[in-house]
């Protein structure tokens, strides 16, 4: 398939053959449901922590003896119905993460390519380099390309100076093509890849 390429000045640098294995698989939500999921599984700390009644801090011994006061029996002020006790079944320090199988993951990322490229969100840039790390001059360039919310993934290294511009505008990721995520593509409106970064996908999913 046949692409565009621009530059940041908005003016056309020729075409690039997008192979249609990985920019036009057929669409599968369910597969992108999976991924997203596993994605922010893996993302959360698991560091919630609540204390049992072995945890708290208090005496073991009965709080007053069991008959004649006219109050219901009790064995511990540890206990969960006492105040200041234990909670019972709280949430504890673990992980949340899950497994999802590579084939999964690798079909994921060729499907959220695929619905940038169908949707006419799919941007291909020649090369994402600034002169300078001066967001302003990165913002005017943005203005010209009217992108919005844009995800651009570089190849294996990321040019300082661009990274450095970009990471103070709101609305705009920047990543290497080894960071390239399902999640991180499907939350922005457009995918901006440049050549270096089409070359290494085509490589890293075929």
């Amino acid at each position: 398939m046949k692409h565009d390429v621009i530059d940041l000045a908005n003016k056309k640098k020729g075409t690039i053959d997008l192979d249609e294995d990985i920019f036009g698989v057929e669409i599968r939500k369910d597969i992108i449901a999976r991924t997203i999921r596993w994605q922010l599984n893996n993302r959360q700390s698991g560091n919630h922590n609540t204390k049992e009644r072995s945890d708290v801090s208090g005496t073991k011994a009965k709080p007053f003896r069991q008959k004649g006061t006219g109050r219901a029996r009790q064995g511990t002020m540890r206990a969960p119905q006492m105040r200041g006790g234990g909670v019972v079944f709280g949430p504890q320090v673990r992980s949340h993460g899950t497994k999802l199988q590579k084939k999964v993951r690798r079909l994921a990322l060729k499907t959220a390519l695929s619905v940038k490229h169908a949707e006419g969100n799919l941007i291909v840039l020649e090369d994402a380099k600034s002169k300078t790390p001066k967001t302003v001059e990165l913002t005017k360039s943005l203005k010209r390309l009217k992108w919005g919310r844009a995800l651009v993934i570089d190849g294996p290294e990321l040019d300082a100076n661009f990274a450095m511009a970009a990471r103070n505008i709101v609305g705009l990721d920047v990543l290497s093509s080894s960071g390239a995520n399902v999640y991180d593509i499907l939350r922005r409106d457009k995918l901006v890849l440049t050549r270096d970064a089409v070359a290494l996908l085509t490589e890293r999913l075929k």
